[in-house]
């Protein structure tokens, strides 16, 4: 393991920070309805990026703003919309960011979830500019046939603090069993909100997926998540599961230089550096499975890229994963899946065959990086492994 102390989050911040943001545009998150978009979008809410304000923007409806505001309402009601998650699966919590709007966010909002049929729904959809418009009567219609004001509460009428920035995250943490794939989100009665941020976990339907099916068993969409990680400085781990290549290099993992770098490096024979320490990110996979291939990406990392990587594999029970977590993921419990390899720069690398150590089924791994640096993406193709036939590698002697 990393010779110093992983990197926890804040004491202020929530645990579920570290799951995936199911709703996030990059994951195929989208608003299909909304009541009311006059001064900004509600589009907005899922964006990837962090809000930010410029005072000089304004359109023709008003001040330009990064979230979604609506207009002071003067009729009966409050607004609301609905988003469509990316990727369906089980939520942990809510991040409800109110930046920048201070004199104009949201008082209260609550949250409602539905598991929907995807194939089946109404035609509902916002395209374009929506600056300035408000959802049509026949829109209303159809939005009605979801019957949204019925679905499961998962956050009641909740007051919100105002955009600035020691303020601005509203944190909920979500205790609801089900899988969802739409949330509705009220807010009482108008005003604005930035961001809204789905910490969850994926959720497959697995039964659909033959054996024999090669698929990206670490993938977001396949319910992979980040348990754990050493470092993330400059971008989190997580970013490596996400859908396609990186956007850029904030839609990486990359973490601070490490300070114990020798003043002087030196090389093996295979021209590996010799550092006395790694980073390393924990992955549960969505599914346990056999691993046949190994992505690592280096996309848009050119200067910063880690010199080499390693990985390493095990099969572990909820139970021995909960120990696991304790010990920030220091077990004796891992093997060799991928021995250290020399990385390039801005390179997708490919390894299978002799290359990769292990044949059996594995539902976790550990991505290790020496000394330090940047991977984009991190894919792990391989066979989903029936549920009776899976059984724990033998341990190995401590990595």
């Amino acid at each position: 393991m990393a010779d110093h102390k992983a990197v926890e989050l804040a004491s202020e911040q929530p645990g579920f920070l570290q799951f995936n943001n199911l709703a996030c545009e990059t994951a195929g998150g989208k608003v299909i309805f909304a009541t009311d978009e006059w001064f900004a979008p509600a589009r907005n809410l899922l964006k990837r990026e962090t809000p930010e304000f410029i005072a000089s923007a304004f359109t023709e409806y008003g001040k330009w703003m990064d979230g979604w505001e609506t207009r002071r309402k003067r009729i009966p009601g409050h607004d609301w919309c609905i988003i469509q998650l990316g990727v369906p699966g089980i939520l942990h919590g809510l991040d409800v960011d109110t930046s920048f709007f201070t004199g104009n966010y949201a008082p209260s909002c609550s949250v409602q979830a539905a598991c929907l049929d995807t194939d089946n729904l109404p035609p509902l959809t916002l395209d374009g500019n929506r600056t300035g418009m408000a959802a049509s009567q026949s829109q209303f219609a159809e939005v009605a046939k979801l019957n949204s004001d019925l679905w499961e509460e998962l956050l009641p009428g909740t007051e919100l603090k105002p955009g600035y920035s020691d303020t601005c995250h509203n944190y909920f943490p979500i205790a609801f069993p089900g899988r969802v794939t739409h949330l509705r989100l009220n807010m009482y009665p108008d005003g604005g909100i930035a961001r809204l941020r789905v910490y969850g976990v994926g959720q497959k339907d697995w039964s659909t997926v033959p054996t024999d099916n090669q698929v990206d068993l670490v993938a977001l969409v396949n319910g992979g998540v980040c348990l754990g990680f050493s470092d993330a400085h400059f971008g989190h781990p997580r970013n490596m599961i996400g859908l396609d290549r990186a956007a850029n290099m904030g839609d990486g993992w990359e973490t601070a230089r490490r300070l114990d770098r020798p003043r002087e490096l030196k090389v093996d024979e295979r021209g590996i550096l010799q550092v006395p320490g790694f980073e390393w990110a924990v992955f549960r996979l969505g599914h346990p499975g056999v691993i046949s291939k190994v992505e690592i990406d280096t996309n848009h990392f050119k200067g910063n890229f880690p010199d080499s990587c390693k990985i390493v594999a095990c099969y572990l029970s909820p139970e021995e994963e909960g120990h696991c977590m304790i010990s920030k993921w220091s077990t004796d419990k891992w093997q060799v899946l991928l021995a250290p390899q020399k990385l390039q720069s801005h390179h997708r690398h490919f390894y299978s065959g002799d290359s990769l150590a292990l044949t059996g089924p594995v539902s976790h791994v550990r991505l290790s990086i020496a000394p330090d640096g940047g991977v984009s993406r991190l894919r792990l193709w391989g066979h989903p492994a029936s549920m009776s036939s899976t059984k724990p590698l033998t341990p190995a002697s401590k990595l």
